[in-house]
């Protein structure tokens, strides 16, 4: 039993040492550092960007699994490089659009756009989003601007993640989100007709 146990972990073992070069293999071309992995992160911005506006879903998907391929590696190929902390939140929060600011389809960033008369504050997830290795369009949040006018959400905010539907090229994050935002104001409107009946 004891010997069992033994070639056990010798497996196990070896099993993991050649994952780990696998891995290496895989992520060879990606930078070892933060410094060349934030200008590395830019430029995947800058692609992403360019194929969302292209709605070239394909693109999209592969860079995105790229930026996570690239936060691992700097994780030392650990699977919890979104943590707090760790490489995935370093490489968003460098790369953060400025708030007030429209950002780039794959960062992050919080902007207010108008939605009928309404003034609703995003907060636009990034490549790595919530459901972003899934979806194709990113989660965002929505929150309430002027607290004494009426909002679509009682509570002042909103959240919109797996989002389904097609790409549509030129599409950009504020006419985007203004659209599912305007969407789910009509179909509020509708339930509330429905149940008036």
């Amino acid at each position: 039993m004891i010997n069992q146990l033994g070639f056990d972990l010798l497996l196990a073992d070896a099993d993991q040492q050649n994952k780990d070069r696998a891995f290496e293999r895989e992520t060879s071309h990606l930078p070892s550092s933060m410094e060349s992995g934030l200008v590395h992160y830019r430029k995947l911005i800058d692609q992403h960007h360019r194929a969302m506006m292209d709605g070239d879903v394909q693109i999209v998907m592969a860079i995105r699994e790229e930026a996570r391929l690239l936060a691992r590696r700097l994780n030392n190929g650990e699977i919890g490089y979104l943590a707090e902390g760790a490489p995935g939140r370093v490489l968003e929060s460098q790369t953060k659009a400025e708030d007030g600011t429209i950002p780039l389809w794959g960062q992050t960033g919080s902007f207010v756009i108008d939605v009928q008369g309404m003034r609703v504050r995003i907060a636009l997830g990034g490549i790595f989003s919530l459901a972003s290795s899934v979806s194709y369009w990113p989660g965002f949040a929505a929150h309430i601007v002027d607290h004494d006018q009426p909002f679509f959400s009682e509570t002042g905010y909103r959240s919109f993640l797996g989002l389904e539907a097609d790409a549509v090229p030129g599409l950009t994050p504020d006419a985007f989100t203004g659209t599912v935002i305007a969407q789910c104001i009509k179909d509020q409107r509708l339930s509330r007709k429905r149940r008036l009946r």
